[in-house]
């Protein structure tokens, strides 16, 4: 789905298309748009099933990569929906020196923002375990989206935004697979959305994707987007936060 809508003051409306290009439109109701939007995700819902094959296909074929720590420091790896929104939700968290926006779970080689292929927009947390555990960083993954949603997170859609958690080896795998089993009980006949792969490389965004949220406050995208599922994750897990950052 190249555009979307997300309700904003005193009745327009922002859309931003696959590059992150915000628009503004004038004279379109809330109430039509909401409508519509509403049919059309209990209409359209996708379908799950391919990005479980691939799994599938992956968890037989490839064997996970794992990193290697670098003074004391260890790295995961996470995608869900856009990566300026997911980099600020783990730079929040206490433990976490760095998270850094790129590409990963695909196979294409040097993808880039105008050409990521078959990847998803991910995130390397770079964290320190004796302060923050990977079974926490999971925590915070599936607690800061929405877990059922197919192909996207919130206003984002298509397969650059699906969620894909990665495992470096078999304790981590078991470590998910325990935690979405857990959520599937909790959920109505639904299912966890989130792919789980193993590992296999990470490639770095361009630069000025880095620390976006940070650097660029007063994008419309990062105050109706971003900062709202920035704040959200916050009020969930105010015991995993860093002091002093609030929005």
């Amino acid at each position: 789905m190249k555009a979307f809508f997300v309700p904003y003051m005193q009745g327009l409306f922002l859309i931003k298309d696959q590059c992150h290009k915000i628009y503004i439109m004038k004279n379109i109701t809330f109430i039509i748009a909401s409508i519509f939007l509403f049919s059309l995700q209990g209409a359209c819902k996708p379908s799950n099933e391919s990005n479980k094959q691939a799994e599938s296909i992956a968890q037989q074929e490839q064997t996970p990569v794992q990193t290697q720590p670098v003074n004391g420091l260890e790295r995961a790896y996470f995608a869900s929906g856009c990566f300026w929104c997911v980099e600020a939700i783990y730079e929040s968290v206490n433990g976490v020196k760095e998270a850094i926006s790129g590409y990963s779970g695909g196979e294409t080689n040097n993808p880039t923002y105008e050409n990521h292929a078959d990847h998803a927009e991910a995130v390397e947390v770079i964290y320190d375990p004796e302060i923050v555990s990977f079974s926490q960083l999971v925590d915070v993954y599936f607690g800061s989206q929405n877990i059922t949603q197919v192909n996207g997170q919130g206003p984002d859609h298509g397969k650059s935004y699906r969620s894909i958690i990665f495992y470096q080896n078999d304790e981590q795998k078991k470590i998910i697979e325990k935690k979405i089993e857990t959520l599937n009980k909790q959920l109505d006949g639904d299912k966890v959305a989130a792919q789980v792969m193993p590992f296999q490389k990470f490639w770095d965004a361009e630069n000025y994707h880095q620390n976006y949220e940070r650097n660029n406050p007063d994008n419309p995208y990062i105050q109706n987007v971003s900062v709202p599922r920035l704040n959200r994750f916050k009020e969930k897990f105010p015991e995993l936060l860093k002091k002093n950052t609030d929005h």
